[in-house]
């Protein structure tokens, strides 16, 4: 059987539902894919798809998010590709929509995500369990925006991602979103992730300055040298799949955030 739908993007595809060879270009919509119980249909994911681990190293890799192997996938013969306008390069999805259905996800903030799980249980035919991850994640994130409120969190903050140059999460993004939904107010009015330098920084007085440990992989030796240019602030490590990512994950993040809220409040 044939069905239709439309991605993010608009974009209308056909496919033969429900979808039996799927290839995942994006690590927390293909964490999300395996927790909806797609164990035996997920074929193919990128080399950064590493959660769970386990199901991870027995699939095909097919590259990285933003340099595909395009040949790997043509071999798999997908019947459905999921990928996201942010992580993946528009050329080669260009390039796949051309042979094959592609699904595109675009997603700003947590209520994009909701509704990219939504989607996702749709496509796959899945949605009862997609549902009830929704039911959790929101549930969840409610319940950190009103302790937020109640434990008068409401510092500034800003999210570092990227070293030489520095780059930092802006407006417009997940990141920005759920900086705000456990009280935190971003520093960096710009939208996206714009370069910044330390002294920049500085001059913004925020409280707090997360280093993320992806893309780029901040360490202890990182808060210690940017602490010392950053003398006002408190500079600290965070779990970059907490705050980007945006599949199932989230279920897991509610529980971290809900012990990051209780370290703020210790500081």
């Amino acid at each position: 059987m044939h069905k239709s739908f439309t991605d993010q993007l608009g974009n209308e595809i056909s496919i033969t539902y429900p979808p039996k060879r799927i290839v995942s270009l994006v690590p927390s919509q293909t964490e999300l894919l395996f927790d909806l119980g797609l164990d035996e249909e997920v074929i193919g994911l990128t080399k950064f798809c590493i959660h769970p681990i386990e199901k991870f190293a027995a699939k095909q890799k097919v590259g990285g998010t933003k340099n595909l192997k395009i040949e790997i996938i043509r071999e798999l013969k997908p019947d459905l590709i999921i990928g996201n306008k942010e992580e993946n390069s528009r050329a080669d999805i260009e390039l796949l929509q051309q042979e094959f259905p592609v699904w595109m996800s675009e997603i700003y903030n947590l209520q994009d995500a909701l509704q990219t799980i939504a989607d996702i249980g749709a496509l796959v035919d899945r949605q009862p369990e997609a549902t009830y991850l929704n039911h959790l994640i929101g549930a969840g994130f409610r319940d950190l925006q009103t302790l937020a409120l109640e434990k008068a969190i409401d510092k500034t903050a800003a999210y570092l991602i990227w070293k030489d140059p520095y780059m930092l999460a802006g407006r417009a993004t997940f990141i920005n979103d759920i900086l705000q939904k456990i009280g935190l107010r971003n520093v960096i009015k710009e939208n996206r992730y714009p370069e910044i330098e330390l002294s920049q920084l500085k001059t913004m007085n925020c409280e707090l300055v997360f280093l993320s440990s992806e893309p780029y992989p901040f360490k202890e030796k990182h808060v210690d040298e940017i602490q010392l240019a950053l003398s006002n602030a408190k500079v600290m490590l965070v779990d970059g799949e907490m705050f980007s990512w945006y599949g199932s994950r989230l279920v897991k993040a509610v529980q971290y955030f809900f012990e990051f809220q209780n370290q703020l409040i210790k500081r």
